[in-house]
């Protein structure tokens, strides 16, 4: 009823906004029926004895939620959840005697999560085996990242028109370079680091040698990690998957099943059976078996278990882009976070911090002020860093705030590098009858211009600024991991590593997820027993939550491409660095 409702209002406000658009509501009577459409009626979520838990895999998952009681509503998707809800909710249903099973549901495809995710994801899920509770997992197209997940399960099915992909992973960029040449559109670059590759989608046409070096170690590194993993749970040897990756690449039903992959080859009406036998409902019509969603469900075990505590453990997070000033939503706004830590700075409840990194980096200047900030936190309280799916570059810069580093065998970080990309439109605007001309006191005063390319003296000048920066990114690590410049000049140069890599190079301190830090920032701070958790996020106004609520998001190859080139050109209206400087790790896509 509720998904119902929520498609009606998402379809509902879109023929608003367009009779706005079109002058026909008036913005006054806009509110009016934003207001009335915001009057719902309370979701009834029973849980009867003997209830399968059913996760569907096409349901958002992200370190953090940033829709609140709005895109709740407004949102056709089935119901966000943050990481940390997902895995309460799963190691609640392992000790709740209501739940007989779960279900892992990948009818719908996947939600697209980062492999350091999914892992962060897996402990919750073998709890909830180790609790002698089944765990069945159904796809038509099982994924590389579905069945990061699905092959714990006890029982792995496939529907018989579907298909498995065990063909490794690759990592795509789309490049502008040959687009804006055309355009007239010119591009300089200053950079450090020979693996520095940000730059490459707007002054290339293909990986350079360097990055593609990076990016064929990391993928080893990451698709090793997915052999072990998925090889541990069926019972294979890494290198009988990879033969399998080798020779077969996407596999049919009968042959995922002779490879010892699945389990069984089942239309969904069939395994609903198989459930509804364990949930007692065998005279039930055929689809149908006692359930509830993992989102509904943890709304539920959420209700049922608030509590507040006098010392806690905050969680900060920092997720997305690194933006000067306050930023939007879900880019990092060195204001916005510099606001939050001094609040909690000053906070008598809050004993230590865990600062939850999920970033690509992006201006200099903003990540050295977010730094500034932690040191002078951490000199009050201890601070922890928890890595995500990506800390790189001013991701890992911002790190260096932190007493101890964590993060997953597969999280992507270091890129400890910068750069600085110069545009100027000088071919475009003359080619369409536009000509500029300049007065000036001295020859450096319109060197910030975008009406010329720069001169070898200007270029020469702003060298100086990257070098600076880079010189002053390697100390920030020499002093944050204990090591000598010298050290750490070896690991920069712009390349990224994998958590594991990081580890063994002394960038990273530990192998482990979000919850870990949590429990390891509350030993280090003496917390004992008695503590709680606070989660801080960005909150997004009320237009930025309407219009993000009003996205269609789907996952199709085209739109992911799509999705990928906007990132980028999102990317040159997000560079506002004072400097022009930045550390940023590229949008590159792995899959």
């Amino acid at each position: 009823m509720l998904k119902f409702l929520r498609d009606v209002l998402a379809s509902t406000l879109g023929v608003i906004l367009a009779l706005v658009l079109a002058g026909v509501i008036s913005g006054g009577l806009l509110f009016v029926l934003l207001v009335a459409l915001g009057v719902s009626e309370e979701e009834e979520t029973m849980i009867g004895d003997r209830t399968v838990l059913v996760w569907d895999l096409s349901t958002p998952i992200r370190d953090t939620q940033p829709l609140g009681e709005l895109g709740t509503w407004f949102t056709s998707e089935t119901g966000d959840l943050s990481l940390r809800e997902a895995i309460a909710a799963l190691e609640a249903a392992a000790a709740d005697d209501r739940i007989v099973s779960l279900l892992i549901d990948g009818r719908q495809g996947e939600a697209g999560l980062g492999f350091a995710m999914l892992r962060e994801l897996r402990p919750a899920l073998a709890a909830f085996q180790a609790s002698g509770k089944k765990i069945v997992a159904y796809g038509v197209d099982w994924g590389e990242s579905s069945y990061y997940l699905g092959a714990i399960a006890d029982s792995v099915v496939i529907n018989p028109m579907g298909a498995m992909e065990m063909n490794g992973l690759s990592a795509e960029q789309p490049f502008l370079t040959g687009a804006l040449d055309r355009f007239g559109i010119g591009v300089q670059v200053l950079r450090v680091g020979e693996y520095k590759s940000a730059v490459e989608p707007f002054t290339a046409t293909e990986f350079s040698p360097e990055n593609r070096e990076q990016l064929t170690t990391l993928l080893g590194d990451l698709w090793g990690d997915f052999l072990t993993v998925v090889g541990g749970d069926r019972n294979k040897t890494p290198q009988q998957l990879q033969q399998i990756a080798a020779t077969q690449g996407i596999l049919l039903p009968e042959a995922a099943l002779n490879a010892g992959l699945v389990d069984e080859i089942a239309h969904f009406d069939e395994v609903a059976a198989q459930l509804r036998e364990l949930t007692g409902e065998s005279e039930e019509p055929e689809r149908y078996f006692r359930q509830i969603s993992l989102s509904n469900y943890q709304n539920d075990v959420s209700f049922a278990s608030t509590r507040s505590y006098r010392q806690n453990v905050a969680i900060l997070y920092a997720e997305g882009e690194i933006v000067y000033g306050e930023g939007e939503i879900e880019q990092i706004g060195s204001d916005r976070l510099i606001r939050q830590l001094r609040e909690l700075r000053q906070d008598d409840r809050i004993k230590a911090i865990v600062l939850r990194v999920n970033s690509p980096g992006g201006s200099a200047t903003a990540s050295e002020l977010i730094l500034r900030e932690l040191q002078l936190t951490r000199a009050e309280k201890p601070i922890i860093v928890s890595m995500g799916d990506v800390a790189a570059s001013g991701g890992y810069w911002i790190a260096m705030g932190g007493d101890r580093i964590f993060a997953e065998t597969n999280t992507i970080t270091g890129s400890i590098g910068v750069f600085g990309l110069l545009i100027n439109l000088e071919a475009i605007t003359n080619n369409n009858g536009i000509t500029w001309d300049t007065v000036k006191t001295a020859p450096f005063a319109d060197i910030d211009t975008i009406s010329r390319p720069r001169t070898e003296a200007e270029m020469a000048q702003l060298q100086q600024f990257v070098d600076q920066i880079y010189r002053l990114f390697l100390e920030k690590v020499a002093q944050g991991r204990d090591l000598t410049t010298a050290q750490v000049a070896e690991l920069a140069q712009g390349r990224v590593w994998s958590g594991k890599d990081a580890q063994t190079q002394g960038l990273v301190d530990e192998i482990g997820g979000l919850e870990a830090a949590i429990a390891y920032a509350a030993e280090r701070a003496e917390l004992g027993e008695d503590w709680g958790v606070e989660e801080y996020q960005n909150e997004p106004n009320f237009e930025e939550l309407l219009m993000r609520t009003l996205s269609v998001q789907t996952h199709s190859p085209l739109t992911a491409q799509w999705l990928q080139l906007q990132t980028q050109l999102r990317q040159l209206q997000a560079w506002n660095d004072p400097r022009q400087v930045y550390a940023l790790w590229p949008a590159i896509q792995i899959r």
